[in-house]
């Protein structure tokens, strides 16, 4: 029988992962295989099983936390994984890659530390495909259904079309590039999630009856007049892949490069597309531009690539451990975190993590006071000013200052220069990418954010045409993304039969929990 009371008198604990500087020597996933059982049960009783669960209001799936927390507590992992995948088509994605904003949300983090629902999520997900609970689930005897095409693979895309593929409707996903899977194969390196898994569940969706086109360029390939005349409904679902770029000095610098277009080129190694990246980091000095996800995934790349340094510069200022009184419990707080990229880099050469003082010097936020090295390192409150050119016009250096705070425009007198041949942008994107033929073709307007027009129940001005995931609601989480999937396969759904009994966790205009 579980513990009840755990909560009382277990202390967190997260999965093991595998050594900081042996993992710089492969690009598998940084987890020590079989490293997560052993502790999950215990971590599971910690759950309060709250009568107001507010993980489940913090997670736009809705995923029944306390219901499987406390069946795994009771050993009872089938039932487990049968909550689970009733709410999250791709688990083992989400435990892998999520921020774990229901964690932040755990009553438990009120005042101590959360339940690791994260890592119960994985071990559950990870054991149903082990133990072939999470099947392919083909329409046995499916109503008459639409044709529908999906515009895009990423997590949008791909949950977005297995539910309608499920419901009985004949699905056909469009992808642009040579594989399917949008950012999970192209933009997450391998080392967070290998992509035998993508592999995996792609498999997957093509059992269940789900077909593919990659190679075809929506709008340029097929036109939005052939797709409108060849399916009863479409649902774009192209991400947001505009990237932001400074308005400083020097971007256009060979050398200088979005950080997606590095980890593009550095995933197709990993495929085995080519043996080396034109962009490898190998031999260089590397500058991060960014303090994201994306950024800490440049950082773990580059370091595994061999870079002779990397230093990341993160505009925003050191922020503090624990959540401070502007960003109460539940919501997801901006606190000190480090990546495991992070772990790797200061295991490199007693590489620290700086911020500017005032005075334009650099202090030592962790690791050894005052300290810098060849490694590089983590730097806050930095503010990119511009890029200089070498003698033969490829990018030689950084400049950099203190942020202001407030504006975080740069403060006077605290300009440096940091020497690198490489230097990766990754500060989030504005939208989907502009002047796309398909938008016009299918009749879409662009927002004033940006992003592609949409109703609250995802349809746009034109018939029959749907907007999903980042293309919609603008650069976001994977959560987001696939519960937006299942909610557009709703719409669909309900488009083409006048009735639905698919669920649809959340409405176009929902938002994270926030102040």
């Amino acid at each position: 029988m579980a513990e009840r009371m755990a909560f009382l008198t277990t202390p967190r604990a997260e999965r093991a992962r595998r050594d900081a500087r042996a993992r710089l020597g492969d690009r598998r996933e940084v987890y020590r295989p079989g490293a997560l059982l052993p502790v999950v049960g215990g971590q599971a009783e910690r759950c309060m099983d709250c009568g107001l669960p507010f993980c489940h209001a913090a997670c736009p799936l809705g995923n029944l936390v306390p219901e499987w927390n406390r069946l795994v507590a009771d050993a009872d992992w089938r039932a487990a994984a049968a909550r689970l995948l009733a709410t999250n088509n791709f688990p083992e994605f989400t435990g892998r890659l999520c921020p774990a904003p229901c964690e932040s949300a755990c009553v438990l983090a009120i005042d101590g530390d959360a339940v690791t629902i994260k890592n119960v999520e994985l071990a559950i997900a990870d054991r149903a495909w082990a133990e072939g609970w999470d099947a392919a689930q083909p329409p046995e005897r499916p109503e008459p259904g639409g044709r529908v095409a999906v515009i895009g693979s990423g997590p949008a895309g791909l949950a977005a079309a297995q539910q309608l593929t499920r419901a009985g409707h004949a699905t056909t996903v469009y992808e642009r590039a040579d594989r399917a899977g949008g950012l999970l194969r192209y933009g997450i390196p391998p080392f967070r999630l290998e992509k035998h898994r993508l592999e995996r569940r792609l498999a997957q969706l093509r059992a269940e009856g789900t077909e593919f086109r990659t190679g075809v360029w929506a709008g340029r390939d097929v036109t939005g007049e052939q797709l409108r005349a060849g399916y009863d409904a479409v649902v774009v679902a192209v991400g947001a892949g505009a990237w932001r770029v400074p308005a400083v000095p020097g971007c256009e610098l060979a050398g200088v490069h979005p950080a997606m277009e590095y980890l593009t080129w550095a995933n197709r190694v990993d495929e085995g597309d080519r043996a080396v990246s034109p962009l490898s980091a190998r031999g260089r000095r590397v500058v991060v531009v960014g303090g994201g996800d994306t950024a800490s995934d440049c950082l773990g790349t580059a370091l595994r690539e061999g870079a002779a340094s990397v230093t990341q510069l993160d505009i925003n200022p050191c922020p503090p451990e624990r959540r401070g009184p502007g960003q109460p419990w539940p919501v997801h707080p901006k606190v000190y975190r480090e990546t495991t990229s992070h772990e790797e880099l200061a295991g490199r050469a007693g590489a620290s993590s700086l911020s500017l003082s005032s005075s334009g010097e650099e202090r030592a936020t962790s690791g050894e006071e005052g300290r810098s090295s060849s490694a590089g390192g983590r730097v806050f409150a930095a503010v990119t000013v511009g890029f200089e050119p070498g003698p033969d016009g490829r990018l030689a250096a950084v400049r950099y200052a203190e942020a202001e705070p407030g504006d975080r425009g740069p403060r006077a007198g605290t300009e440096r220069v940091l020497p690198a041949q490489l230097a990766l942008l990754a500060l989030g994107f504005v939208g989907p990418e502009p002047d796309q033929p398909l938008y016009a073709q299918l009749g879409l307007g662009i927002g004033p954010e940006g992003t592609l027009e949409r109703d609250d129940g995802f349809g746009t001005a034109a018939d029959g045409v749907f907007v999903a995931g980042d293309a919609g609601r603008g650069q976001s989480l994977i959560v987001w993304a696939i519960a937006e999937g299942r909610a557009v396969a709703a719409a669909v759904d309900r488009y083409l039969r006048g009735r639905t009994e698919l669920p649809s966790p959340v409405r176009a205009s929902a938002r994270a929990l926030t102040l």
